[in-house]
């Protein structure tokens, strides 16, 4: 049985179409690409993908794969997890789409390594890019799931004095909250946008064998990140300020639907 659209409505089937479309398409052009480097003494590789120039089938390969990605993550975020909760904020789409971005970008450093260990293995031909690759990916992975955490209202938050406090005093914590956030993230925008521009403009790159633009990059990327968490945390704070008093117990933290799943795995089959 198909899931509830959470914010695509109508739009659910024709993304879900595109993306596996666009999927395949980038399946076959990177599987190619790979295919004529292991076995047919290609030149192009993963120095290429970083500088296409005229190189048509790398362009088709990485257009294919942004589409893939991006239609991927709008699709995956118009399904609600078990666990997760009902998105409610203004914001809150960008977040679970930017979120499953993340999760597919988890799936890709898994490749990547895999990748490397059977070109270095089976074939004797290890790479200069995977490490720097998996890390890059990492970097992102892990900005973005600060902002999915805030989306999800899994930071750490300390209740033992917020869960004994009046609801009104509990909606000016929050209001104080959101606000550190925000100077938090006009400071870092006053103190980092010239350099992240800077990065980004001249596209620094990391100076290795395979010189990929990290600090051109992640810098940026930092800046913006803090930014969207602070327009998440705005999110939260109007979608939770009619809702009823916050209580709190050790039970929260425990998983039900994981717990379940696990009992699931362990039970021997009546006919084993």
């Amino acid at each position: 049985m198909q899931q509830e659209s959470v914010w695509l409505g109508p739009m659910r089937q024709p993304v879900r179409v595109a993306a596996i479309a666009a999927t395949a398409a980038a399946v076959l052009t990177c599987g190619w690409l790979i295919v004529n480097r292991l076995f047919l003494g290609s030149e192009i590789g993963m120095h290429q993908m970083l500088r296409p120039g005229d190189l048509i089938s790398v362009k088709l390969a990485l257009w294919s794969l942004f589409a893939a990605l991006l239609l991927g993550s709008v699709y995956l975020s118009d399904i609600r997890g078990a666990i997760e909760i009902e998105a409610e904020g203004f914001f809150d789409w960008i977040s679970l789409v930017l979120s499953r971005l993340a999760m597919i970008s988890t799936v890709l450093i898994v490749l990547v390594m895999f990748y490397e260990v059977v070109a270095r293995y089976v074939f004797e031909k290890p790479t200069l890019w995977a490490n720097e690759l998996s890390l890059w990916m990492a970097a992102f992975l892990f900005l973005l799931a600060g902002l999915y955490a805030m989306q999800q209202r899994s930071h750490i938050r300390i209740y033992v004095i917020y869960d004994m406090m009046p609801r009104w005093a509990q909606k000016l914590s929050d209001c104080i909250s959101v606000f550190l956030i925000w100077v938090f993230a006009f400071c870092v925008i006053w103190g980092g946008y010239s350099e992240a521009l800077t990065k980004l403009m001249r596209w620094e790159a990391f100076g290795t064998a395979w010189d990929p633009p990290l600090p051109g990059t992640l810098k940026p990327a930092i800046v913006l990140l803090v930014v969207l968490v602070a327009l998440q945390a705005l999110s939260n704070l109007i979608a939770d300020w009619n809702k009823a008093p916050e209580h709190h117990s050790p039970a929260d933290d425990i998983d039900q639907t994981e717990i379940e799943n696990i009992r699931r795995t362990l039970e021997i089959p009546k006919n084993g």
